[in-house]
């Protein structure tokens, strides 16, 4: 949730955009953002890429980045050509944390009144996958904002905390929850008490993280594997984002019965018919997302 920015070194110069593909095609928005890049990217234009954008403070998550990014979301998941999303940051920081400076003087009945931090929920309630490609620093709020992601990708210099307890507070954004879930009690607990950081290699080892790739390819990496989950049925794909998720929220007993309940759908889908079609005749599946 929050910032440690006052405890990271001085970085000199903006940070570089993290992405050395060819030339990104336009927004289907035509959105102009002040804190963040969103581009549709891939082949066939079926993948969407939001980069956080405001350098100068590490990529804080401040309110007005997050509107913008929920705005980029939106317009991603009503976009039919787009089956997949990557949110990276840039090469130095996939983002330092929250805004301290947005919330330092905030009293406890200014956080519950206006259910502080509840916008950043919209990234969990997408129905298309997310893919973060983290470089740099996922402190905090940027560890969190990852974590609500579908798929991890980090780069090689990658690091991720929660730092909160060391300003005198604790994770409001999910972080005591999904990271706990993600690395097991013991290395959560140390995390999120000590404040310390862990590398993308030990990230990695503790299940937070699925791959790792070098900083200057991690991008074009995510990019590649949200256009290969793009290429599959978008309805289907939907089904079992729902049915893994659920395994976090429901006994092995109701996922697995959620599970079927799912499955059995797939079987009302013309897709789920085109797709044995084409296996069986062993021929390339054409979906319609129908």
């Amino acid at each position: 949730m929050a910032a440690l920015r006052v405890l990271l070194p001085r970085l000199r110069g903006p940070l570089r955009p993290p992405v050395r593909c060819p030339a990104w095609r336009p927004f289907a928005s035509g959105a102009n953002f002040e804190y963040i890049i969103a581009e549709k990217r891939g082949k066939n234009n079926t993948v969407g890429l939001i980069q956080l954008n405001r350098p100068k403070a590490l990529n804080a998550l401040c309110d007005g980045l997050i509107e913008e990014l929920n705005q980029a979301l939106k317009t991603f998941e009503e976009d039919t050509a787009v089956g997949a999303i990557v949110l990276t940051g840039g090469d130095k920081a996939f983002a330092a944390g929250a805004d301290i400076k947005e919330m330092q003087n905030l009293s406890f009945q200014d956080c519950y009144s206006s259910k502080f931090l509840k916008h950043w929920d919209h990234l969990i309630q997408m129905k298309k996958p997310v893919i973060a490609a983290v470089n740099g620093y996922a402190f905090g709020g940027g560890c969190e904002l990852a974590m609500m992601c579908d798929i991890i990708y980090a780069g090689e210099k990658a690091q991720f905390a929660q730092p909160e307890i060391l300003i005198g507070t604790i994770p409001g954004a999910g972080g005591t929850q999904r990271l706990t879930r993600a690395v097991g009690k013991s290395l959560a607990m140390e995390m999120v008490l000590t404040g310390d950081r862990i590398s993308a290699q030990e990230a990695k080892q503790a299940g937070l993280v699925s791959k790792i790739f070098p900083v200057e390819t991690l991008v074009e990496e995510a990019i590649q594997c949200a256009e290969k989950i793009a290429s599959n049925s978008k309805i289907i794909v939907a089904m079992a984002k729902e049915s893994v998720n659920a395994a976090f929220e429901m006994t092995l007993t109701e996922g697995s019965k959620l599970e079927k309940k799912l499955f059995y759908s797939t079987f009302a889908t013309d897709d789920r018919k085109e797709g044995m079609a084409a296996f069986v005749e062993k021929r390339k599946a054409n979906f319609k997302d129908q």
